[in-house]
C-alpha cells in the first residue's frame, strides 16, 4: 500500500533531520480540556515528524491590559509604556516554527488573556513578522460558538505574518462521554495534520484577499512620512516597491489583480 502524502511528508522529514519547534499558546489558566486537547495535538504531531514542543500558559507571565494609547502604532512598540513580558511572548512565536493558540470558548469569545495578547501585539498587524511559520487553533466549548473564535483565531494569526492551517472546535462540556472522547480525538489528530503538512511545505503565495490587504496598506502607509513607525517599517523592508511582504511568484492573474488593488489604495490614500 502506498504512503499518504502525509506519511511521506512525515518520512522525508526524519530522514532529512529536520526538527521543527512549535509553541502553543494557551489562554486559559486551567490545566483541564483545552490542555488535553493540545496534549493529544502534540502526541499526535510528535508521530509525524521530529517536534520540539512547548506549552506556554498566559497566565504564568504578565501581560499588562492595553491602554489603547497607539504609541506602538504611531511612534513604535518600544516606546510602549507598559514594561512587561510582552516581548518574551514575541520571542516565543520568533524562535518558532509553528504556533497553536488554544482556548477555551469564554462567553462566545476568548479569555482575556488571550485577547490581551492579540491586542497588545495588534502593531504587528500593521508590521507583520512570522513569515514562513504557520498557526492553527484549538478551541474547546461546552455547546457552541466556537467556530466563529476558531476563525478569529487564526485570522488574527495571519494578520502578524503566520500561514493559517485550519483549526477545530471540539465540544467538551462536563462529564465529557466516551464518545465525547473520540471525537475530540479524532478532530484534534485531523487538526495536527493538516498543520504538520503546511508546517514542512513550501509557504504558498498569498490569497487575493492577503494580496489585497497588503497592496492597500501600503498604499496608505506610503501616504505618511517618516515620523511614523509604519511608513519607516515598510521602507527598510523595501515593502514600497515589493509584490508582498515576502519573496514570493506571483501569477499573470494575481499580478493584474496586484495593479488593481494599487489603484484602489492611492484613491483610499487620496480621499483619506
Amino acid at each position: 500500500m502506498n504512503d499518504s502524502p502525509g506519511e511521506q511528508e512525515a518520512s522525508r522529514s526524519r530522514e532529512e533531520g529536520q526538527v521543527k519547534r512549535v509553541t502553543a499558546f494557551i489562554g486559559t489558566e486551567s490545566r483541564r480540556n483545552t490542555y488535553k486537547a493540545v496534549q493529544e495535538f502534540e502526541k499526535h504531531l510528535k508521530r509525524l515528524g521530529e517536534i520540539e514542543f512547548e506549552y506556554v500558559f498566559l497566565s504564568d507571565y504578565r501581560l499588562e491590559f492595553c491602554r489603547g494609547c497607539k504609541v506602538c502604532f504611531d511612534r513604535g512598540e518600544e516606546n510602549c509604556p507598559l514594561k512587561d513580558d510582552r516581548d518574551v511572548l514575541l520571542e516565543k512565536m520568533e524562535q518558532s516554527d509553528g504556533v497553536i493558540l488554544a482556548t477555551p470558548n469564554y462567553a462566545f469569545h476568548v479569555p482575556a488573556r488571550m485577547k490581551n495578547l492579540l491586542d497588545r501585539t495588534a502593531f504587528v498587524f500593521h508590521r507583520p513578522r512570522f513569515f514562513g511559520r504557520v498557526c492553527t487553533a484549538v478551541v474547546t466549548q461546552g455547546i457552541l460558538g466556537g467556530g466563529d473564535i476558531v476563525k478569529y483565531l487564526c485570522t488574527s494569526g495571519e494578520n502578524l505574518g503566520f500561514h493559517s492551517s485550519k483549526g477545530c472546535c471540539v465540544n467538551t462540556l462536563e462529564p465529557m462521554t466516551a464518545r465525547q472522547e473520540e471525537v475530540l480525538v479524532r478532530e484534534v489528530n485531523k487538526t495536527s495534520a493538516r498543520f504538520y503538512r503546511k508546517l514542512v511545505g513550501p509557504t504558498p503565495p498569498p490569497s487575493f484577499f492577503r494580496l489585497m490587504a497588503f497592496r492597500i496598506a501600503r498604499s496608505r502607509i506610503k501616504a505618511l512620512d517618516d515620523t511614523y513607525k509604519d511608513y519607516r517599517y515598510y521602507r527598510d523592508n523595501g515593502w514600497f516597491d515589493s509584490d508582498y511582504y515576502h519573496e514570493t511568484s506571483l501569477g499573470p492573474v494575481k499580478r493584474l489583480a496586484g495593479g488593481l488593488f494599487d489603484l484602489v489604495g492611492r484613491r483610499m490614500a487620496k480621499h483619506g
